[in-house]
């Protein structure tokens, strides 16, 4: 079984208020690329992976008047996509949803969201995702409340031969400074911006302990906009929200053997998942943001991981096709994990 995440950016921009595909000349959210350009360049993409299921993050916004699983699975359907049945959890108000795209004939899956509901009040043990968690983030013994803009996806599945497992696929806070101005404020924005995802990956990690100590076979991947040593605040902090997720501090390990690697080296080369253009520097950036992490007991199963990278991997290079797709499609690049199950 093949099981990918990917991150399409401003997938919300190729679909009309009904979830029609818009295979037009019309710009895309992407920088010089058009609607139909775009659209077919996720289609090759698509269609390469041959994935299973694909948790899809920055997914087509879902609200009273827009249908994102009615726009994804159009979308299926307009490119023969075998992964034909969406599935989303909480929605969320910032046209970046989080979706599972899948093949019905092999799995079948549904929202299954843990932890105890808790409205306005919050809570420090792993409430549900689209409740509030509270934790004291400054270190000042006032506990501060937090939610996930982006909830994420928890998941049920069962293969078509019987095998239950358990997904959350995540989008994590970005901490990016974005509309800070001046120096002062673009630190404070940074630093507030890490504690938020450092408290995100915290309730995550909470959630995935309770469900390692239930036995369940997990999957945990997305975004995470973070890992080990993407920014100079993280000694601040002492550790990744990666590597808090991973669990690298004791707990039972959820391994990737990208994070695996980034958190073993502070100096050489490193995977990417990611690539954005720098204006100011004038160069590509690229960077690892996206994992699948597994339970050890998924782990035993000898899984396979693979970043469809168009020019770190040879059999997307090798494809002019698939890596012009690849460079269209969006900033971030698929990843897989062909696994047993």
């Amino acid at each position: 079984m093949r099981i990918a995440t990917y991150n399409v950016e401003w997938f919300s921009n190729l679909f009309d208020e009904d979830g029609t595909p818009l295979a037009d000349d019309a710009w895309s959210g992407r920088h010089d690329v058009k609607r139909h350009e775009q659209l077919t360049a996720l289609a090759i993409v698509f269609t390469a992976l041959d994935a299973d299921a694909v948790m899809i993050i920055e997914a087509p916004d879902s609200h009273r008047r827009r249908d994102g699983v009615a726009a994804l699975e159009a979308f299926a359907a307009e490119f023969g996509l075998r992964t034909r049945t969406a599935l989303m959890g909480f929605v969320n108000d910032t046209q970046q949803e989080i979706a599972l795209l899948y093949d019905p004939d092999v799995l079948t899956a549904e929202h299954d969201p843990k932890g105890d509901i808790t409205g306005k009040r919050g809570s420090g043990d792993a409430p549900r995702f689209d409740g509030v968690f509270e934790i004291d983030l400054d270190i000042d013994t006032q506990l501060d409340r937090v939610r996930w803009s982006k909830p994420p996806l928890e998941l049920a599945l069962e293969t078509a031969t019987g095998t239950r497992f358990r997904m959350i696929g995540v989008h994590a806070k970005s901490k990016a400074p974005h509309g800070a101005r001046g120096k002062a404020a673009i630190m404070r924005a940074a630093i507030a911006n890490r504690r938020k995802q450092l408290a995100q990956c915290i309730w995550l990690r909470q959630r995935i302990d309770h469900h390692l100590a239930e036995g369940d076979p997990l999957i945990v991947l997305g975004d995470f906009n973070d890992g080990p040593g993407l920014d100079e605040y993280e000694k601040l902090f002492g550790r990744s929200g990666v590597e808090i997720v991973a669990g690298l501090n004791g707990e039972i390990p959820m391994y990737d053997p990208h994070a695996a690697a980034a958190t073993s080296r502070h100096i050489g080369a490193l995977n990417a998942t990611a690539r954005f253009w720098m204006a100011d520097e004038e160069r590509w950036m690229q960077v690892l943001l996206d994992y699948i992490m597994v339970s050890p007991d998924l782990r035993e199963k000898g899984p396979r991981w693979r970043i469809w990278h168009p020019f770190d991997d040879p059999g997307c290079y090798r494809v002019p096709e698939l890596r012009e797709a690849l460079l269209t499609a969006s900033d971030h690049f698929p990843v897989t994990l062909d696994i047993a199950l």
